[in-house]
């Protein structure tokens, strides 16, 4: 690994991670539905990946939260999941075609 490999590196590691909460959850749940959709991918030039049964997995995954925490969550973190929901939805159906 080169010197500025190693210091990039390093400078990513120190950065402090995001608390753990509701937001943060769905977040990550939902960047894992965008990989397998092959919307984010980690390689500048190379082809994206896609996994539509993973990504529909992850937008399942989701629905049990909602339908688990119907009126237990903040009208805040039931917008969040509900409009991350209706996107990751419609970008499967275009991903899909």
């Amino acid at each position: 690994m080169e010197k500025g490999q190693k210091q990039q590196k390093a400078a990513v590691e120190d950065q402090p991670l995001p608390p753990g909460n509701f937001g943060a959850l769905v977040s990550l749940m939902a960047t894992q539905a965008l990989f397998a959709m092959g919307m984010i991918t980690t390689e500048k030039d190379k082809e994206p990946q896609k996994d539509l049964r993973l990504a529909k997995f992850q937008i399942d995954m989701l629905e049990a939260i909602e339908e688990k925490t119907k009126g237990n969550l903040t009208e805040q973190e039931q917008r969040l999941l509900s409009d991350t929901l209706s996107q990751l939805r419609m970008v499967f159906v275009n991903v899909a075609k």
